[in-house]
């Protein structure tokens, strides 16, 4: 017990050290002015190599090679495996490695920003490039240490326990299906009257409301979180003071309300892990499956119900002193489940959103492989825009520069969203089936029993089972597609071939 009473209080220091680099990397996408980029580099990296050698010290190494099982409880054993786990991800990359990756990232998410409001991936190439060298060598080092594939290590540190032997049937099935089935949704779609268009302006300070109005509604600790403005929507933070942030477009409000309910969900999860064990390896979310599978049940299993129209409708002419037929729950339903293929990632709807995912899917992997050169990206990107969903890529900003994942070094990310969605229709599914009250209290704009459910299944068990075990548990099966796609046919229509 002193054996791992010690590691208690060293993988407590650990949290403080990541909780207060959240809340700089929380401010240097929200708040921080561009002069004070450098500066903050600087202090990212000194905080991260700072917890680097405090994971890797040899004392961490001896404490976790002297604690035993024998006197722990069960919440105890598991944070016991989770801390291992954690030190053989940390203690197979050297500490000026950890700090060189951090100075890159930080760079290059700056220069996205100036590359992505130019439309010129040359203004990234370089930053990139160095990005995207330091995280092939930290696959590759993990990799051999954790006896995986280079980028199974990068995948396992985002989501623990998956493999690229997992994802490709899945994704294979997906790619064989969901054509089918967003070209059904279409052609019922052009067999009806087109829904009627919002016609703008919508105050941001509007749209603020609504958004504020909502996230108190699902539940959010407004003691332990706020609400801010970033290039690109996120929820990070600290333990106890969890951020998350929107985007804000004067002629589309549902571009920041959709941001909001998603990064919503994410918050839920985090505010809602055990609080005994918050700053514990246990406590953590489990991995980025499951988070996205919290936000999006959040805005695409509830939030783009009726019933959940019934709610917003009401909220949405008052804010913006709106009437008539196209703010309608029926009107706003109907724009909101619009199946059209698009360009932007974050904007799409759940039936083509999965092939934004396929194609990134296959282009980090071969980015990380060697098989595709990083100067080549934005014609295969383009390319696979054209194959997966019909579109040509007018420019960068519309294209490979468009989301902030690679430049921030979250390569074996993506494939997480899709995952989370297959996810999210398992366990809404299951919640729908043990508490009837769910949808009902959708339409009165009362989460409580939903939120209750992913409390008692999910949040509340942090880290402490892996996730197809927790998904068993609530949802009575593995992760699969099979719910997935019958939520999507249930939605949008099932393909006439089939």
């Amino acid at each position: 017990m002193n054996a791992y009473s010690g590691l208690e209080r060293r993988f407590a220091r650990l949290d403080a050290i990541g909780d207060a680099a959240g809340i700089l990397g929380w401010d240097s996408q929200t708040l921080m002015p561009d002069g004070a980029a450098d500066g903050r580099a600087d202090q990212l990296a000194t905080l991260r190599g700072l917890a680097h050698e405090i994971l890797t010290a040899p004392e961490t190494a001896d404490a976790l090679s002297a604690a035993g099982e024998q006197g722990l409880d069960p919440w105890q054993a598991e944070n016991l495996a989770e801390m291992r786990r954690v030190h053989a991800h940390a203690a197979s990359v050297p500490g000026d490695l950890v700090e060189a990756s951090s100075r890159a990232t930080s760079k290059a998410e700056m220069v996205w920003r100036e590359a992505r409001a130019q439309s010129d991936f040359g203004l990234l190439l370089p930053h990139l490039s160095e990005v995207l060298r330091l995280q092939r060598e930290i696959g590759a080092i993990k990799g051999a240490a954790l006896g995986l594939g280079t980028y199974d290590a990068l995948l396992d540190e985002y989501d623990p326990g998956m493999r690229r032997a997992t994802i490709d049937p899945l994704f294979a099935e997906l790619r064989t299906r969901l054509p089918g089935l967003v070209a059904a949704a279409r052609e019922r779609q052009a067999g009806e009257p087109a829904p009627l268009p919002l016609d703008g302006p919508f105050p941001v300070d509007a749209q603020k409301r609504i958004g504020l109005a909502l996230m108190r509604a699902l539940g959010f600790d407004f003691t332990r979180g706020r609400l801010d403005i970033s290039l690109h929507p996120f929820c990070g933070g600290a333990t106890d003071d969890v951020r998350i942030t929107t985007r804000y477009d004067e002629a589309d409000f549902g571009r920041a309300l959709m941001g909001v309910l998603h990064e919503t969900g994410h918050a839920l999860y985090e505010q809602g892990r055990p609080a005994a064990w918050r700053n514990q390896p246990v406590g953590k979310a489990r991995g980025m499956s499951l988070h996205e599978s919290q936000s999006l049940i959040v805005e695409m299993q509830a939030c783009r119900s009726r019933e959940f129209f019934a709610f917003l409708a009401p909220l949405v002419r008052a804010e913006f002193g709106r009437d008539g037929a196209a703010f309608t729950a029926e009107n706003l339903h109907r724009l909101h489940t619009r199946v059209e293929p698009g360009f932007i990632r974050v904007d799409a709807d759940e039936a083509t959103y999965p092939a934004h995912i396929l194609l990134r899917y296959d282009l980090e992997s071969a980015l990380i492989a060697g098989d595709l050169a990083l100067a080549d990206l934005p014609g295969a990107f383009n390319d696979g825009m054209r194959r997966l969903l019909g579109l040509t890529v007018p420019n960068d900003r519309l294209g490979c520069l468009q989301d902030i994942h690679w430049p921030s070094g979250a390569w074996g990310y993506f494939p997480t969203y899709t995952l989370g969605a297959m996810a999210a229709a398992q366990l809404f599914a299951a919640a729908k089936r043990a508490e009837p009250g769910i949808l009902p209290g959708l339409a009165t704009g009362d989460f409580a029993p939903l939120r209750g459910w992913l409390r008692t299944h999910v949040h509340e068990h942090g880290s402490r089972l892996p996730t197809d075990t927790l998904l068993e548990r609530a949802t009575g099966s593995p992760l699969g597609t099979e719910a997935y796609l019958a939520h999507l046919e249930a939605r949008y229509g099932r393909p006439t071939a089939e």
